[in-house]
């Protein structure tokens, strides 16, 4: 297993390193065929907070799929450590997901979704009075931002999704269903129930808009 510790904006010292060796070495009995560990150490000067002054990303990548964690601290080492602490604890739950839901089948029921909360980013830089946004005429400086995102997304099982969902310490999931080719979301409720939300087209509504 490969370990490359990286830094933005700061130097990595040699006993850092040799502090996430150390530490990381414990992950291979959580996680089978980990090829690398990407351990990316970020120095944000301008943080208003001194608990968000230093960021590290760990990123686990095997032979499935990608896991990653990250947390901030004032110091590298205390965000190094919760970090990885956040990235094992996503790699149990999703191994105790797997007992737990063994038996899991995409024809089961699941309770109402709850619509997840968004929050408006607004961009600092300064607005044309008219701007064209992902198709959207936006007029003066209206709080509207849209931010396009493009992703490459294989066909996955239900229980697959559940399992990329808790690697990667999300609290949803957005993939195209391997059975009925819709568009689905999986999402976390309480503990360890799930939701999940297939999309069909209604063709009747298409028609009559066009």
């Amino acid at each position: 297993m490969d370990v490359l510790v990286t830094g933005r904006h700061c130097q990595i010292t040699d006993d850092f390193r040799t502090h996430v060796g150390q530490r990381i070495s414990g992950v291979e009995k959580l996680r089978d065929r980990v090829i690398r560990v990407e351990v990316q150490v970020s120095a944000n000067p301008h943080a208003r907070q001194p608990d968000q002054a230093t960021t590290v990303e760990i990123t686990l990548r095997s032979r499935g799929p990608v896991v990653r964690a990250e947390a901030n601290a004032d110091d590298k080492l205390i965000a190094f450590d919760h970090a990885l602490d956040r990235l094992k604890s996503q790699l149990r739950r999703a191994a105790d997901r797997r007992k737990v839901h063994r038996g899991l089948r995409a024809g089961q029921q699941f309770g109402e979704p709850p619509l997840p909360p968004t929050t408006p980013q607004i961009e600092d830089e300064e607005r044309p009075e008219i701007r064209k946004i992902a198709g959207l005429e936006v007029h003066g400086d209206g709080p509207l931002v849209v931010r396009e995102k493009l992703f490459k997304a294989a066909p996955l099982t239900l229980a697959q999704a559940l399992d990329e969902m808790e690697l990667v310490g999300h609290d949803f999931f957005l993939y195209v269903d391997a059975e009925s080719g819709a568009p689905s979301a999986v999402y976390r409720r309480r503990a360890y129930d799930y939701g999940v939300i297939h999309l069909e087209l209604d063709r009747s509504v298409s028609e009559q808009s066009a």
